[in-house]
């Protein structure tokens, strides 16, 4: 008995690789990432720290009205949104100062987990 409607096989719907509807779906999927990438930077998202945070406050006040107009308009009720005091350049600072800090003592504790190491095996073979 063969499967109809929404159980059809996926075989079934795979195209071709030299197929020209292959070629469109590449260049609808290249479009919409160049457009997210694109809206990405016009929004400051790609640019420094201080214009991350400002793109972060602009999104935080306009989020809430457009969520609230279009629940009202589909006629959903959401619970309230929560207030996040976050900093992403006090964040990225913290990142990058832990980062460097790991690298910085990276020799030593390689020294030393080769040294333990080392002595395990000796352990072992005795």
């Amino acid at each position: 008995m063969r499967p109809t409607g929404a159980c059809l096989p996926r075989e079934r719907f795979q195209t071709r690789p030299d197929s020209p509807l292959e070629g469109r779906r590449f260049v609808i999927k290249g479009s919409l990432a160049g457009a997210a990438v694109y809206v990405a930077y016009d929004q400051g998202l790609l640019g420094s720290g201080t214009q991350g945070a400002e793109a972060l406050r602009k999104a935080q006040a306009a989020l809430p009205p457009a969520i609230q107009e279009w629940t009202s308009y589909v006629g959903w009720e959401l619970p309230p949104t929560p207030k996040f005091d976050f900093s992403p350049s006090d964040s990225w600072n913290k990142g990058v100062q832990t980062v460097m800090s790991a690298l910085s003592v990276a020799p030593t504790r390689a020294c030393e987990y080769t040294v333990e190491g080392w002595k395990y095996v000796k352990d072992l073979v005795k």
